[in-house]
């Protein structure tokens, strides 16, 4: 792992967004799942893969999240995942915020999949984060 014990912890967020393109089938079966509400599920899927990112990634920090949200919502072209991560610590948290978006979207692709196989996670990107060296923001 990266020393960061000489680091100041500072606030530090991050945004991640992502997107799982569906069919129409898919769209007209997504509140009729055998196993739940899809979307409430990887919600939840999410909050609980960036809770456990340093599980999942080697020698990644495990850091004290102060707050972790993961937006999951029907788009024209498929579901949008966003998740944003927050914390007060020596190092970033964009990882965790990326762990929730993946996590996310193959929970959906795990309900889905009896639909049809026909699905894709893409554009899996970092939108902004602060704090640490340097503010960044996706333009």
């Amino acid at each position: 792992m990266v020393d960061v014990s000489g680091k100041t912890s500072t606030f530090r967020q991050a945004k991640v967004a992502g997107l799982l393109k569906i069919t129409e089938t898919h769209r007209d079966a997504i509140h009729k799942l055998p196993k739940g509400d899809a979307l409430t599920i990887a919600q939840i899927a999410g909050i609980q893969g960036g809770k456990k990112c340093s599980d999942l990634i080697p020698l990644c920090h495990q850091i004290p999240l102060s707050h972790l949200d993961v937006a999951i919502r029907l788009t024209d072209d498929g579901i949008a995942i966003e998740a944003t991560a927050r914390t007060d610590a020596a190092t970033g948290v964009e990882m965790e915020a990326y762990a929730a978006v993946v996590t996310a979207g193959i929970t959906l692709i795990d309900m889905l999949k009896g639909v049809s196989p026909d699905l894709i996670l893409t554009d899996v990107m970092l939108m902004e984060k602060t704090g640490g060296k340097a503010d960044w923001l996706r333009e």
